[in-house]
This record gives C-alpha cells, sequence and structure tokens, in this order.
C-alpha cells in the first residue's frame, strides 16, 4: 500500500499460535496413578495359586475370573468414551476409582467364588471408568507428542502389572488373601491425584472439535473400517499371547521346572518388568519414525522368540521372556495413537474401544487357554501360541497416515 508517497508493506498475517507445551506434571501424575490402578489388577492373577488352593478351583475356573475383570471393563469402556467424548466428567476419574477400592475390600474378605467373581467384576468396572478418560488426558497433556504421551500413560500401567505379583509373592502369600485389604490404600491414594487430575481438566476445558487430529479425506469410510479390523487382529494375536504368560506364566514355570511359587512370581515380575520397559520406547519411536513401522517390527518381529520359548531352559526362558516383552508390548502406544489418527475426534470412544479390547481378548484368552491347558496341558498352551505373532503381517493393509500427514 502507498501512503503520501511512502510505500507501507501491508501487515503480515498474525503465525499461528505455537503448539501448545506437554505438561509433564499432569503426564507422571496420571502415569502413576496407572501404576497404582494397574498395581491392584495385577494382585488378582498374582494371587491365583493361593485362591486355587484355597477354595479348590481348576484352569477353567481361574480362567473365569480373569474373563471377569477384563470382560467388565471391555464391554463398559468404549460406552464410557463414547458418552464421555460429548459430555465430558472430569471428575469420572476418582468416582471410578471408587469401585475398585469396593472391589479390593470385598476381595481381601470374600469366603466363595460368588464373591471372588463380584470382587473380579468390580475392579473392572472402576478400570472401565479409568483408561478412556486417563488416555484422553494423557493426550490433552501431550502438547503435540501424541506417541510420549500415550507411553508415559501406559508405563505406568505395565510398572504397577508387574509390582502386582511381587507384592503378593512377598505380602500376599505369606500372609494370605486378607492382607489385600491394606492395598486399599493405594486406591485411596489414587483417589486424592485423580481428584487433582479432574480439577486441572476442568479448568483446562475440553479438546475442542477444532482442535482434533489431522484428516484423511481420501480414505474411504471402508478403508477406515478394514484398518480398524486390522488393528483388532494384531490387538488379537498380540493379548491372546500376553495372556498366555500373564496368567500361566507361573504355572508353566511350576510344571515344567519345578521352581517354587515365590520364584516364579519373581520370573513373572522380571517379564511384566520387561513389558513396561518396551511400552515406554514404542510410542517415541513412533512419533520420530511413523506408527506403522513400530506395529510391524514389534508383533511379528517377536515371532522366532515365541516359537523358541517353549523349548528353552530356565534360564533362556527367563531371558527369551525379557525380549518378548520388550519387543511385543511396545506395539499398544503406536496402535492406540494410530487410531486415534483414524478416526478423529473420537479420541474416548477409540480409546475405550482399544483398552477395552485389551482387557477383553486377555480375559477371553485367560478363558480359553485355561480350558485348553486342562484338556492338553500348559505346555501345548506355550507350543500354540508361538504361532500368534505370525498375525503381525497383516500389518501391511494399513494405510501410511504418517506419509499422508507429511504430504
Amino acid at each position: 500500500m502507498i501512503r503520501m508517497g511512502i510505500t507501507v508493506e501491508p501487515k503480515p498475517a498474525a503465525a499461528p499460535a505455537q503448539s501448545e507445551k506437554t505438561v509433564y506434571s499432569i503426564l507422571l501424575a496420571i502415569s502413576f496413578s496407572h501404576l497404582l490402578n494397574d498395581m491392584i489388577q495385577s494382585l488378582l492373577p498374582a494371587i491365583y495359586p493361593i485362591l486355587k488352593t484355597n477354595f479348590h478351583l481348576d484352569f477353567a475356573k481361574i480362567g473365569l475370573i480373569t474373563l471377569t475383570t477384563q470382560l467388565t471393563a471391555s464391554l463398559l469402556q468404549p460406552l464410557i468414551g463414547l458418552f464421555t467424548d460429548r459430555k465430558p466428567k472430569p471428575y469420572s476419574l476418582p468416582f471410578g476409582m471408587g469401585f475398585t477400592l469396593v472391589g479390593l475390600a470385598l476381595l481381601s474378605t470374600a469366603s466363595n467364588y460368588a464373591f471372588i467373581l463380584t470382587a473380579a467384576g468390580l475392579i473392572g468396572m472402576g478400570s472401565a471408568v479409568f483408561h478412556p478418560e486417563s488416555s484422553r488426558v494423557a493426550r490433552m497433556a501431550s502438547g503435540g507428542q501424541h506417541g510420549l504421551a500415550q507411553s508415559v500413560f501406559q508405563v505406568g500401567g505395565n510398572l504397577g502389572s508387574s509390582l502386582g505379583p511381587l507384592l503378593a509373592a512377598f505380602i500376599v502369600l505369606p500372609r494370605g488373601q486378607h492382607s489385600i485389604v491394606w492395598f486399599t490404600s493405594a486406591a485411596l491414594l489414587a483417589i486424592v491425584l485423580l481428584s487433582n487430575v479432574g480439577a486441572w481438566y476442568k479448568r483446562r476445558g475440553p479438546i475442542s472439535r477444532a482442535k482434533k487430529a489431522i484428516k484423511h479425506p481420501e480414505l474411504t469410510t471402508r478403508r477406515v473400517a478394514v484398518s480398524i479390523g486390522v488393528l483388532i487382529a494384531l490387538m488379537f494375536s498380540k493379548f491372546f499371547y500376553l495372556s498366555s504368560l500373564s496368567s500361566y506364566y507361573t504355572f508353566f514355570l511350576i510344571s515344567k521346572f519345578h521352581v517354587s511359587v515365590e520364584n516364579a512370581e519373581i520370573h513373572l515380575f522380571i517379564f511384566l518388568g520387561a513389558v513396561a520397559a518396551g511400552t515406554i520406547a514404542g510410542g517415541p519411536i513412533g512419533d520420530r519414525l511413523g506408527r506403522k513401522y513400530v506395529i510391524w517390527c514389534s508383533i511379528l518381529g517377536v515371532l522366532p522368540f515365541t516359537l523358541v520359548l517353549p523349548y528353552a531352559n530356565l534360564l533362556w526362558t527367563g531371558v527369551l521372556s525379557v525380549i518378548i516383552g520388550l519387543i511385543l508390548a511396545s506395539a499398544f502406544s503406536a496402535i492406540v495413537v494410530y487410531a486415534q489418527e483414524l478416526v478423529p475426534g473420537r479420541v474416548g470412544a477409540i480409546s475405550g474401544l482399544f483398552f477395552g479390547l485389551a482387557f477383553g481378548l486377555g480375559g477371553v484368552g485367560a478363558a480359553a487357554l485355561g480350558q485348553l491347558a486342562d484338556r492338553s496341558g500348559i505346555y501345548f498352551v506355550y507350543q500354540i501360541c508361538a504361532f500368534l505373532p505370525a498375525i503381525g503381517l497383516l500389518t501391511g493393509f494399513l494405510p501410511n497416515l504418517d506419509r499422508r500427514r507429511t504430504a
């Protein structure tokens, strides 16, 4: 523009606002709450040897306990996620932890199998509320580093899952079922933390639809549906195999190598610790290199090790379980964030669906594998499950969202 002989350059358009910073305090709070939640959950399978002896349970009934916990969580999580996508509930997190608290108290005093199943269902309900809303909070606090945020959030859960068997070995096993009531203090601590997270969530407000993930208009509805189906198949592969280890690894070690219950619990702790370490790597690597490549390497890459595991000695069984845990665990963060980007604007529903699938597939796997173990032996279960990671070949059918985003 020219004004009184002076050339005036047009005012440049305002630069786009910088992306929000990652709120690490909230990520750490939600991750630690995840640790407490999943530590409580993992107590249940960790005390299966006690329950099996006290209530004269067979493997099928043990599998049904896991199925009750996992199906309660898996059926409710997508519905809760869909509901909170439309009507955010910042204080639903401490409310959900209250179900877990009641379930723990009931489990410590359960006098028959029906009470055990009820306690398992209440613990599952607590997780059904916790996971989709916590995943949403992690994305809100990510500052754009969605894979990193999911990994930080999930590694808390994996660390908690690994602590459960260790605490069971040194606290519950020596003192008996009633000592489970001590862990209600962990649920109370989680309620306090999640109340503070809920206050931050309320002040910040929900993610607006304008800020939702990048759309992919070139992907048809059918292509998106096929991709979701592929992701579900990959989840089946991952969580059926993990269920064989988390639910029956102690029995496998006791049966094959005649180790003590305490020794078997320590081996399970080491495996679950490797799962936690693998989880933290998957998200940041996916942010940098692409989530599809992480899914490829995680699911299919573990196949050689699962094929060898049933035939290894005790030392190499421990080593192979660590390698399997490290590699296989890196997939989940990548799968969840990939699905969130595939269906933008539905963070709660997608998180609920995939966390629900994680629980549901693990529960169905535990029940089915328990039946198989009763009929054919625990050793046969590991021979069959060794081939599950071959399903990772289906990853080739997934579109490369990272390439589309860059374009």
